[in-house]
Parts: structure tokens; sequence; C-alpha cells
């Protein structure tokens, strides 16, 4: 019991360390004003620090934003939800065909700083990354 105890304290820590929430006041002013500059109407942000960087969830102009900033305020990649039937068909088919017994739980269309768009899919407690013509990228671990 003792080592189930221990185990799920290390898996919760980690969990915590990937991302964890925070408060508005803890972000520099830099981060802030680039994300209104960019977003000036948005609405209701939530927090999360990400290692050295910032993430940003909030609404703008009825479309939820998730913006990952850089410390200098640089944003370094925008994702907007996308519906699964908008993923490109040969993403679907991908995954239809490697995870035959697993649904896509969400999809998103990401965005970087170069403006290279990218499509991802959460499947299996994984998120794949497709180019827009649905090629298969790489795989991520959630």
């Amino acid at each position: 019991m003792k080592k189930l105890i221990m185990l799920l304290t290390i898996v919760a820590g980690t969990v915590v360390m990937k991302a964890q929430k925070i408060q508005q006041k803890e972000i520099p002013a830099s981060v802030q004003s680039a994300l209104k500059k960019q977003f000036p109407d948005l609405k209701n942000v939530k927090w999360e620090k990400e290692k050295e960087n910032y993430e940003a969830g909030f609404q703008s102009k009825g479309i939820i934003y998730s913006v990952l900033l850089n410390a200098s305020g640089n944003i370094i990649e925008t994702e907007v939800p996308v519906h699964i039937k908008d993923l490109p068909v040969p993403a679907r088919e991908f995954i239809l065909k490697k995870y035959p017994d697993h649904k896509i739980k969400e999809a998103a269309k990401i965005t970087d700083s170069k403006g290279v768009e990218t499509y991802e899919a959460e499947v299996n407690g994984m998120d794949l990354i497709f180019d827009t013509q649905g090629n298969f990228i790489k795989e991520i671990k959630d």
C-alpha cells in the first residue's frame, strides 16, 4: 500500500510540474500586454506555466484559444479547437488504421510563430501531429 501511495504521489507531482495553473498577478506584464495587444477583446483568461513559458486559455470573438508565450511576450504558438471532421482525411485514416480501438478525444489547429499550421489529434493519451495535408509528423505523449 505504501508503494502505491508513493507511486501516485510521484505521478501527481510529475503532472503538476508539466503545467501549473498560476494567477494572473504572477504573469510578467510584458506577457500580459503582448497577449492583450494580439487579442484586445480576450475574456476569461486562465494561465498555466509550462517550463519557462506561459500558456493562456481564453475566448476572443467567440473562439476558444490556447496561446503559448515566452517570458518576453513573444507568441510561440496558437491553438484553436476544431471539429474532428475538420481534420484532414489522411490524418483521420491514419488514426483509424493505427488506433482502431480508440476514438479521437479532441482536435486542434496549431499555428506556430512562423505561421506554419499543423493539426493535433488527441488519441489514447497521446497528441498526434499532422501537417495540413494530413501527413503524420510525430507523436507526443501527454
